[in-house]
């Protein structure tokens, strides 16, 4: 299991606390130091079952400086939104937990955590 986080985001140290408080065997990946390539980004949208912009921080200063809002969400445009996903991993909606099964959620509450610790 790996969990992406950004350390200053509460919503990650809760989940890195319950992963914990659960004796979970995980890995911390620093997605803000340690970007995601575009190829990794297209994998965990599969295991997601989510296309980029359902993963975007739309409220980022960033996202409003690409004008993502008005960016067309159509199969046309995934490359577009997985590209600037990893130029700007700010933009990555977090944490995001991978599970050994295959799957991942999007942890930013305690049942999707735990729906992750279900699935190893």
């Amino acid at each position: 299991m790996e969990i992406w986080i950004n350390p200053a985001c509460s919503k990650c140290r809760s989940a890195l606390s319950l992963l914990d408080a659960e004796g979970a065997d995980y890995t911390v990946r620093r997605y803000l130091e340690d970007v995601p390539s575009e190829d990794e980004i297209r994998t965990v949208l599969g295991r997601l079952g989510l296309e980029p912009w359902d993963i975007t921080r739309t409220q980022e200063a960033d996202a409003k400086e690409l004008g993502l809002r008005d960016w067309p969400r159509d199969a046309g445009a995934r490359d577009r939104w997985i590209a600037a996903l990893s130029a700007h991993p700010k933009l990555i909606q977090r944490p995001i937990i991978t599970a050994d099964d295959g799957t991942a959620v999007v942890g930013r509450t305690e049942e999707a955590v735990r729906e992750a610790l279900a699935k190893g």
